[in-house]
């Protein structure tokens, strides 16, 4: 599925980007819920995976986004971020990176959800978020 910036994000990212809001560190976290990402949900909507097994939700430093720009279409990659789990985790259906009280983007895993069922189970995510002319 598609990368899906939702109202509450909308405005999360311009109050980010016209310095109304201090900027902070974002998080990636994976959730459990069978949700599918729409433009009127919250950080609320999405039952966060709270399980150990060797998971835990991961900080996005600032600093580490790269930002391109190729052919009027801006891009910000972030390196790829691995899960290895010790043990199982049930099904995840996707990530969301949030700033800690409100959600920025949601997606849902086009081939899953993934269910982790063994040690050693890995689930990876880069995050990329583009911007283009309509």
């Amino acid at each position: 599925m598609t990368l899906l910036v939702p109202d509450v994000g909308e405005l999360n990212l311009l109050n980010r980007a016209l310095g109304k809001v201090t900027p902070t560190n974002l998080t990636l976290a994976l959730f459990t819920s069978n949700t599918t990402p729409a433009d009127g949900d919250t950080l609320a909507t999405y039952t966060k995976m709270t399980a150990t097994f060797g998971y835990a939700d991961i900080t996005l430093t600032m600093a580490n986004w790269t930002v391109t720009t190729i052919a009027n279409v801006a891009s910000a990659t972030y390196a790829q971020q691995t899960w290895t789990f010790t043990g199982a985790a049930g099904n995840q259906y996707g990530y969301v990176i949030h700033d800690g009280t409100s959600i920025v983007y949601a997606e849902r895993f086009s081939a899953g959800p993934y269910n982790i069922l063994n040690n050693g189970d890995i689930i990876r995510v880069t995050p990329v978020v583009t911007l283009s002319k309509v």
